[in-house]
């Protein structure tokens, strides 16, 4: 355990760790290959996620409404190199490998030795949320390793009262604003903290503003970008807190028990206490502290449940490293009995997680109602399959007038992905930012819809009939599942009438 003494210059002020354990590299790298190999073995199961065929369709540019350009930029040059789910996997697999080694120094900064961080690495390796995440490549997928990092520079600068380290904290963050705009809560949460229990000294260091400084300087374009356009992810959150709100505000506080995992919460319990008790750690606090202010702007905001992952994942940290000493500290059967818990925890995580289920027979499991991710990779090839089929009972003189225009941009991904095998070479969608991309030409008279209840788009077209449904034929309840195909006729006013009424953010 770190000794950490009193800086002469700034005493009572600022906590020095006179020496920090060595890094278990052994242990640590042993998690990284391991998690990694797992990820590695199980990309090509199940298929593309929704979010993935989305990035895949985006042009390059400095940002959408509902992102900004950093996910779909990674997504875009790895499909370069190979357009296959193993190219878009590749980069969510390293991220979650850094991650691991992320959360490992955050137990080591915080004085844990090689027995807390051999333990912060399998834990948090092995965890539930994190390896959904890692499974795919998402916005969520960066975050991983984005806000544990903040974090960890966080406690350098405060711990070791080296304040240079702000300027690593404004690097990431600003960074990060390419990824999402998500990183203000983690520094809303923590900066409120520091108001309620200290350091208030940071609110006037000046590393702490030229940290700032430099997060605004690196995100400028992105911020400029989002100015210019009317602030769209504002409207994009607020869209999603009326999709999901409700949902969000009920799960907020229980999805904390299960977000790592129900076995781990023992360990990140501890780690939440001892950072508000433990005197050597009383610099620090602000972190735990940070927790419920972040909570309570995801109940406020109702947007999605998880964003406290990272957060938690440096409070796990801090657990193991109590956890750590007190194994140290007592008998062989203490050891014993957090081993199993780390390995049961891994064992659920990974059947839930990962396609240990193979998909014809996910139906017959609780594992969709528990990952959603897994229930978002079933079924694209067959859904486009369905299409084709409908477009091929249209007349051919008919079918080159038709246009195919899906509701939500999971379907024009996979259109998008597989349509060319079956003469479908363009597709639309009046989702989010593919509704700007383009719009139907005012030749085409018929479209193929997709997913869109046939109630809500009657009113549009002087004709539309039901042609058909999506089945993933595995029998996968998932949000595409029975949606409807239908064939509609004569958009009325033509597309540039039609057209923003089928606009929609979700």
């Amino acid at each position: 355990m770190s000794v950490f003494v009193r800086s002469d210059r700034d005493r009572g002020q600022a906590h020095v760790p006179s020496d920090l354990p060595p890094v278990a590299r052994g242990p640590v790298l042993a998690a990284m290959v391991t998690v990694g190999a797992a990820l590695t073995i199980a990309t090509p199961a199940y298929g593309y996620h929704r979010d993935e065929l989305y990035f895949r369709m985006l042009p390059l540019q400095w940002g959408y409404v509902d992102q900004p350009p950093l996910t779909p930029l990674i997504a875009r040059t790895f499909s370069a190199i190979a357009d296959e789910t193993w190219a878009l996997h590749v980069p969510a697999t390293l991220f979650m490998v850094v991650s691991i080694m992320v959360v490992s120094l955050i137990a080591r900064e915080l004085g844990g030795g090689r027995a807390a961080q051999t333990l912060s690495a399998w834990a948090y390796g092995t965890s539930l949320l994190p390896l959904e995440f890692a499974r795919v490549l998402l916005t969520a997928t960066l975050d991983l390793v984005v806000w544990p990092l903040v974090i960890l520079f966080v406690l350098r600068a405060v711990l070791r009262h080296r304040p240079q380290w702000w300027l690593a904290v404004g690097l990431v963050v600003g960074l990060s604003m390419y990824n999402k705009l998500l990183i203000a809560l983690l520094v809303l949460g923590l900066a409120a903290a520091v108001a309620m229990v200290g350091p208030r000294r940071l609110f006037v260091s000046r590393w702490v503003w030229a940290g700032a400084g430099v997060a605004l300087i690196i995100g400028a374009p992105n911020l400029i970008y989002q100015a210019t356009h009317d602030w769209p992810q504002l409207a994009m959150g607020d869209a999603l807190a009326r999709h999901n709100g409700d949902q969000v505000r009920l799960l907020t506080v229980p999805i904390l028990l299960v977000m790592l995992g129900l076995p781990l919460v023992p360990i990140w319990g501890a780690g939440l206490v001892a950072l508000v008790r433990r005197p050597e750690w009383r610099p620090v606090r602000f972190v735990a502290v940070a927790l419920p202010v972040v909570l309570l702007l995801v109940f406020v905001g109702g947007t999605q449940f998880y964003y406290s992952l990272g957060l938690m994942s440096a409070i796990l940290a801090a657990g193991c490293v109590t956890v750590g000493a007190w194994m140290g500290h007592g008998s062989v059967s203490r050891r014993r009995w957090v081993v199993a818990g780390v390995a049961v925890n891994a064992a659920i995580s990974v059947v839930i997680a990962l396609p240990v289920v193979p998909a014809q027979y996910l139906q017959f499991t609780p594992i969709p109602a528990f990952n959603q991710i897994a229930q978002d990779q079933i079924g694209w090839p067959e859904y486009v399959r369905d299409v084709a089929r409908v477009r091929a009972t249209l007349a051919p003189s008919q079918r080159s007038r038709t246009v195919v225009i899906a509701d939500n941009y999971g379907q024009a991904g996979a259109v998008a992905r597989y349509g060319p095998q079956y003469g479908i070479t363009e597709v639309f969608s009046a989702q989010n930012e593919l509704y700007y991309l383009d719009r139907p030409p005012e030749v085409a008279d018929t479209a193929i819809v997709i997913g869109a209840p046939l109630a809500s788009i009657q009113g549009l077209f002087s004709t539309c009939r039901l042609a058909g449904r999506l089945d993933n034929t595995i029998g996968v309840d998932n949000e595409e599942q029975n949606r409807p195909i239908s064939i509609c006729e004569d958009p009325i006013g033509g597309w540039v009438a039609v057209w923003p009424k089928m606009q929609h953010y979700d």
